[in-house]
C-alpha cells in the first residue's frame, strides 16, 4: 500500500535534491580523467573496469533516489489536489496523511504497537475474514445543525418478537410529553414502549389484518419531557434500576442474544456487550459521534453493571483512535478488534469473546443508547436525542445531525439527492430496511444511506466487461485497488437460482460455523440439525455479506430470521 513517510516532510536540501547536478559533476570527472586512456592497445586493467563500473553504479542510484524524491513529493501534492477537487472527506487523524512511494521503517518491520497504538499491549482479537465495501458519499465530520423534523413516528415492527396488534395506550389526537407510554407487549405488560418527543398523535396507520404499522407524532417546537427520579445507579438495586428503565421505555435499547428480542427483565445475562464502532459501509464513526459525552456514557455503564452479573463488554477497534469517552470509562471491560466487516457486528464479536449456548442470555447495546440511559438517571427525562448520518452516492451533500428517535427523513434528504430514483435506507446498505422518501428512521438505526435505485437490466452483464463495482472475486481488476470507493445501486444481476455449494459465504464470516449448511437446514425445518450449527449465535446482520457475496442470489437474511423464529416458537 501507498502510503505518506510523515518523517520526509521537512527533508533538508542536499545532495539528492539536485541529482541533475550530482550527475553532471560525475561525468565530468569521469570523461576528463585518464581512466579511459589505454596502453599498449590493450583495454584498462581489473581495477579499472571495477572504479568505472563503482562510479556508474553510484550514478545510477544517485539519479534513482533523486527520482523517488521527486515522484513521492509530485504524489503527494496530486493526491491533495485531487482529493480537495473532488470534495472528499478529510482523513481521520488516525489515518494516513497522504501517499509514499517509499516505504517506512515500521511498514518494513511491522509490530503490534507500530501496527495498532492505540491497543498498547493489550490482546487483539484480529478477524481476518470478511470485506469492507468502500461506498462513495462518506460523510465528512461536519453536523447540519438546521436538521428539522416535523413529525416522528415509532413502528412496532423494529421490535423482534412484538405481537403486530400490541397494546395502545393512546388514540389519535392525544397529547404525549417524551417518555409517555404509547403501547405494550401483551406477553409482557412491563415493558413499555415510549413517545421519543411530545406532541399529538396524529396518526395510528394499520396494515393487513389491523396491524399497527406506526404511531405517527407531530412534535411540539419545544419539547417537554415527563419527568422521572434523578438517582445515581450505582446506589440503587437491580430492582430499582430495572423499574426506572421500564417506566420511561429506555429498557427497549437493550436487545437479546439470541434471537435479537428485546430483552426480557426477568432474565440474568451472563454478560452485556457493546460494540463501540461499526464496520458497514458508509456507517457513522462513533469515536466523533462519542467525543464529550463522558459523563451520561459513565452513568449508563454504572447501570449496566447492576443488570448482570458478569461483565460489561466494551468492543473497540484497534485500527483507530479511540474517543477518550471510551478509554476513560471505568467498570468494563474493554476488547479490541481489528479487522473487516463484519468485525464491528456485535455478534461476531461474542462469538469470539464468550459464544452462546443453548439456553444462555446475553443483552446486547448501541453505546448512543448508553448514553440516553445515563441521561435518564442524570436528568430525570427520556432524551433520545442522538447522532445520526446520511451519506450515499446519490445524495449531494452527505453529513451527520442531531435528531431524536424516529425522524422523518424528508428533513435530510429534501432537494439533496443526484438521482430522484434513489433507494432510502434506514440503516445500512446490507442489512438496513427501505423506507419511503417521507419514511421514518428506525428505532435502532443511527443511518441513512441513500444509493441508486437498480431498476434497469445489463444487456448480456454477464459476459461484457462492466462498470466498476465492488466484488469478491479476484477476476475484477479493481480487487487489487482496496481504497477504491464505488458508486454502487440496488441491482443484484441476476435472481435467486440454484444454491450451490461454493465457499464465499465462509470467506467473509469470521466465526466458526457453517453458514450454508444452516441456511438448508432451516428451509427444511430440521429443528436439532439447527440448533448443532450455531444458530444461537448469529442474527440477520452478521450473515449480510454472505447474501452480499452469495453467487446463487439466495435472501440469506430472510431464511435467517425465518430460522431464528422457528427456533424461538419451539421454546
Amino acid at each position: 500500500m501507498l502510503k505518506h513517510n510523515s518523517s520526509r516532510r521537512n527533508c533538508k536540501k542536499s545532495i539528492y535534491n539536485k541529482p541533475h547536478r550530482t550527475l553532471f559533476l560525475l561525468l565530468g570527472i569521469l570523461f576528463s580523467s585518464n581512466l579511459y586512456a589505454q596502453d599498449g592497445g590493450g583495454f584498462l586493467d581489473g581495477n579499472t573496469n571495477r572504479l568505472v563500473l563503482f562510479l556508474l553504479i553510484g550514478t545510477l542510484s544517485i539519479i534513482l533516489i533523486g527520482i523517488l524524491f521527486f515522484t513521492d513529493r509530485l504524489l503527494k501534492v496530486t493526491a491533495e489536489k485531487v482529493r480537495s477537487d473532488i470534495g472528499k472527506p478529510e482523513l481521520d487523524e488516525e489515518e494516513d496523511e497522504g501517499y509514499s512511494v517509499l516505504p517506512s521503517f515500521n511498514e518494513i518491520f511491522p509490530s503490534q504497537k507500530s501496527i495498532h497504538p492505540y491497543a498498547g499491549s493489550d490482546t487483539i482479537i484480529k478477524t481476518e475474514k470478511g470485506m469492507d465495501i468502500r461506498i462513495k458519499g462518506r460523510s465528512k465530520k461536519v453536523v447540519k445543525n438546521d436538521f428539522v423534523s416535523e413529525t416522528y413516528a415509532i413502528n412496532p415492527k423494529d421490535f423482534v418478537g412484538l405481537k403486530p396488534i400490541p397494546k395502545l395506550h393512546v388514540s389519535e389526537g392525544d397529547e404525549v410529553k417524551a417518555g409517555d407510554p404509547l403501547f405494550f407487549d401483551k406477553s409482557r405488560p412491563d415493558v413499555n414502549y415510549t413517545s421519543p418527543v411530545s406532541g399529538e398523535v396524529i396518526e395510528i396507520r394499520r396494515g393487513a389484518k389491523r396491524a399497527i404499522e406506526e404511531i405517527v407524532i407531530l412534535a411540539d417546537k419545544e419539547i417537554n419531557f415527563r419527568e422521572f427520579t434523578k438517582a445515581n445507579p450505582t446506589d440503587l438495586s437491580r430492582e430499582q434500576v430495572i423499574k426506572s428503565l421500564l417506566e420511561s421505555g429506555a429498557w427497549a435499547f437493550l436487545r437479546q442474544r439470541p434471537f435479537n428480542l428485546t430483552a426480557n427483565p426477568e432474565d440474568k445475562p451472563k454478560a452485556i456487550f457493546i460494540s463501540g464502532f461499526k464496520s458497514a459501509p458508509l456507517a457513522p464513526n462513533y469515536n466523533f459521534i462519542m467525543e464529550g459525552k463522558q459523563h451520561d456514557f459513565q452513568t449508563g455503564i454504572n447501570a449496566l453493571n447492576k443488570l448482570t452479573e458478569g461483565k460489561v463488554h466494551l468492543n473497540l477497534t484497534a485500527d483507530r483512535k479511540p474517543s477518550k469517552t471510551y478509554t476513560e470509562a471505568k467498570n468494563v471491560q474493554i476488547n479490541w478488534f481489528s479487522g473487516p466487516h463484519p468485525a464491528g457486528n456485535v455478534g461476531i464479536q461474542i462469538h469470539h469473546l464468550d459464544p452462546i449456548n443453548k439456553g444462555e442470555v446475553v443483552w446486547v447495546i448501541n453505546p448512543q443508547d448508553v448514553v440516553i440511559i445515563g441521561r435518564l438517571f442524570n436528568e430525570g427525562i427520556y432524551n433520545t436525542k442522538k447522532m445520526m448520518v446520511a451519506a450515499g452516492p446519490t445524495i449531494k451533500q452527505p453529513t451527520y445531525f442531531e435528531s431524536y428517535i424516529g425522524a422523518n427523513v424528508k428533513g435530510i434528504i429534501n432537494d439533496n439527492l443526484e438521482l430522484e430514483n434513489s433507494r432510502i435506507v434506514s440503516g445500512d446498505v446490507l442489512s438496513g430496511k427501505s423506507i419511503e422518501k417521507d419514511g421514518y428512521i428506525g428505532f435502532y438505526s443511527d443511518m441513512v444511506s441513500v444509493l441508486e435505485e437498480g431498476d434497469f437490466y445489463e444487456f448480456l452483464g454477464w459476459l461484457l466487461p462492466s462498470y466498476a463495482r465492488p466484488s469478491l472475486s479476484k477476476t475484477f481488476p479493481w480487487k487489487f485497488f482496496p481504497q477504491e470507493e464505488f458508486e454502487v445501486n440496488t441491482n443484484t444481476h441476476g435472481e435467486r437460482r440454484a444454491f450451490v455449494v461454493t465457499g464465499q459465504y465462509e470467506e467473509v464470516l469470521p466465526m466458526d460455523i457453517y453458514p450454508q449448511q444452516l441456511l438448508k437446514a432451516i428451509m427444511v425445518r430440521d429443528y436439532e440439525l439447527i440448533e448443532g450449527l450455531g444458530i444461537y449465535e448469529v442474527a440477520e446482520e452478521d450473515l449480510a455479506l454472505c447474501e452480499f457475496v452469495c453467487t446463487s442470489k439466495i435472501p440469506v437474511q430472510e431464511i435467517l430470521k425465518e430460522g431464528l423464529d422457528f427456533i424461538r416458537e419451539q421454546e
